[in-house]
This record gives C-alpha cells, structure tokens and sequence, in this order.
C-alpha cells in the first residue's frame, strides 16, 4: 500500500473518532481502554507511522513530523475526553468535543497536515522519476 492510501485510510478513521467520542460520552463506556486511545502507534495508523516503511529521510521530513506531532496530540486529547466521559462529567467531555472546541480544531490540524503530506507524495510521484 502505498503512503497515499495510508494517509487517505487515517482521514477516514480519524474523522470518526468524534463519533466514538460522542457515543462514549452518551453511554459511560468504551470498548477501548483509556491506555490505549492515548497511544499513538496503537491504531493502524501509528503503527504504518512508527513502522520500517520509512526511511531516516522520510522520518526527517516537516511533513513526518507534523503529522506524528498532531497525530500524538490527538490521541492524547481523545483520551481525555474519553476520561471525563468515563468519569461522568459529561459536560466537560462536551465542551472539548463541540464542533469549534479543542478537539475540532486539533481534528482540522491533523487532518489538513496529512492532506499537505499527501499532497506533497502525489507532487513528488508526479516527477520524472519522482519517489
């Protein structure tokens, strides 16, 4: 697969993290531990994001380092709603959930720094022997 199919399968996956928030806020429970959504090589793009696919070069680019730096601020940030949720205060949990609240915004930061590294793979693809 190749790193354009990745990102375009973490926009979709994490544009429905909102949605699990949302559900974990209503109902009390998770089916994932808190320890895990924290961590950001756990889901399948941290672990395609942390794994040998990239080179020290690929690691060394801005783009790498964007999108790991907001991808780990998101997992963050999704466990701490889910622990107020957890935690009944349901308020709160929305309050960071609601569209224009921290965690839209760190949605839109993530996901538009992923469109410019996919942006700049189908650019670098596109030249004469572009890799």
């Amino acid at each position: 697969m190749t790193n354009i199919e990745e990102l375009d399968k973490a926009i979709g996956a994490h544009a429905m993290w909102k949605s699990r928030l949302q559900m974990v806020i209503a109902t009390g429970e998770t089916d994932t531990p808190i320890e895990t959504i924290c961590q950001d090589n756990e889901c399948a793009f941290g672990k395609w994001l942390y794994s040998s696919a990239f080179t020290p070069m690929d690691k060394a680019s801005i783009h790498y380092e964007v999108v790991k730096n907001h991808h780990a601020e998101f997992h963050q940030m999704a466990s701490d709603i889910a622990t107020l949720a957890l935690d009944r205060k349901k308020v709160e949990a929305e309050q960071m959930l609601r569209d224009y609240g921290e965690f839209a915004k760190l949605s839109t930061k993530l996901t538009r720094a992923m469109m410019e590294w996919k942006k700049a793979l189908t650019v670098s693809n596109k030249k004469p022997g572009g890799g």
